[in-house]
């Protein structure tokens, strides 16, 4: 069985994201997401960002934190 494996995300990759995450807040979350998939020992790339700002997504508490979260997610998609 072959394993389809994403590209890795470069170091160019994730600089773009942290220059569009425009607010203090949203670089803290982006930076707190990081180092939460590297200690955990998973390789960075944009699924595993994504799947913790989907999973904080559907803790949120309020409707500010969901558009925070949702913003973070748009922000993995631009070009």
């Amino acid at each position: 069985m072959q394993q389809i494996t994403p590209p890795q995300v470069t170091s160019s990759h994730l600089t773009a994201l942290f220059t569009h995450a425009a607010l203090p807040s949203q670089q803290q979350t982006l930076g707190a997401i990081v180092v939460d998939v590297l200690c955990s020992g998973r390789t960075l790339n944009r699924k595993a960002i994504c799947l913790k700002l989907l999973a904080r997504l559907e803790q949120a508490a309020t409707r500010e934190e969901e558009q925070h979260y949702q913003e973070l997610i748009g922000l993995l998609f631009r070009n």
